[in-house]
């Protein structure tokens, strides 16, 4: 096996950037002709192999295993780790959630074989791979080409690939096993992280809305929730927005918060700087809505209004409402 992609448990469904990891999988083994595995594990195994299995990946391994039924860090980690050593792929693949940055540094540690974390891009260097990684506030890119012959273990960061590039496909599915007791879980998983309380993760949002400082003030933050629940997606901000104590930084999109890519991105006051565009980019469709129509972010929106959002978002509401 060439490539192993781990998938990840997104309320019973394949987590978005796992998703993204199999089209970086799937872009690189166009030429190199890497055979491309997926991993599925958990409690919710058996549901997320059949569908991994519509994808164009080479097979589906599925493991069923009553101590990792549910997360854990030592679970995962001594889990994934004993795959691997069965499997020996050259290159092992992550999307870089909160639960990824968790377990993997002890596979890592384990295997005693690098961690290239958070990368955004992979280039080829004859035949070996440049993995690419954004540096001091995206402000540089690092190249990284590791010398060790793997298995290389990679986490991608969100967006870095489309995940509706994935292309679909009829992969077999192999079961296989694992040798863990309960002996080897030392610690406690606390429930997954959320970026909102009874919410859903932003790197997960299908569409969302964004609020800058062209919002105001923070008593105008309601109409954006109300626009937010409208039209069924997120609310999130720029950095601004949170610095200011208007909403707590799990909200933030950009280089120092959440890299996102939902299906629509709707940015509502938000100027452009760099520092938020390397965080939502990736949006499939963007709308930006701003008052300056020199706002460096109507160059990379889809559809852009000029106007000042704080007249725009109720009525914008009140038409979703009426539909």
């Amino acid at each position: 096996m060439d490539i192993l992609i781990v998938i990840e448990d997104n309320n019973s469904k394949i987590h978005r950037m796992g998703l993204e990891s199999i089209a970086a999988a799937q872009s690189i083994s166009k030429d190199k002709g890497f055979s491309i595995g997926v991993l599925v594990m958990g409690g919710n195994a058996e549901g997320l192999s059949t569908e991994v299995s519509k994808y164009d990946v080479s097979e589906v391994l599925k493991l069923n295993n009553d101590i990792i039924s549910s997360y854990s860090s030592d679970g995962y980690a001594e889990a994934v780790k004993q795959v691997i050593e069965q499997e020996n792929p050259k290159y092992v693949f992550f999307g870089h959630t909160y639960q990824v940055r968790d377990y993997v540094p002890k596979i890592s540690a384990k295997l005693m074989k690098p961690f290239l974390v958070d990368n955004v891009s992979i280039n080829k260097d004859g035949e070996k791979f440049i993995f690419t990684k954004q540096m001091f506030n995206a402000k540089l890119y690092s190249d990284m080409v590791a010398k060790d012959n793997g298995p290389l273990l990679i986490s991608f960061q969100s967006a870095a690939f489309s995940a509706d590039n994935a292309q679909s496909g009829s992969a077999s599915i192999r079961d296989i096993s694992v040798d863990i007791d309960s002996s080897m879980i030392k610690t406690e998983s606390d429930e997954p992280f959320q970026e909102e309380a009874g919410g859903m993760d932003l790197t997960a949002a299908e569409v969302i809305v964004s609020i800058g400082r062209g919002i105001g003030k923070e008593e105008n933050i309601p109409m954006a929730q109300d626009l937010a629940k409208a039209i069924g997606g997120e609310l999130a901000s720029s950095r601004p927005v949170v610095d200011s104590g208007w909403l707590s930084a799990p909200h933030q999109i950009g280089s120092s918060g959440q890299s996102v890519s939902p299906k629509m991105y709707l940015a509502l006051g938000i100027s452009g700087a760099i520092q938020h565009v390397v965080g939502m980019k990736g949006s499939k469709n963007i709308v930006a809505i701003n008052k300056d129509p020199e706002a460096p972010i109507f160059e990379i929106a889809d559809y852009g209004v000029v106007g000042d959002v704080v007249e725009i978002i109720p009525k914008l509401s009140e038409a979703l409402k009426e539909n």
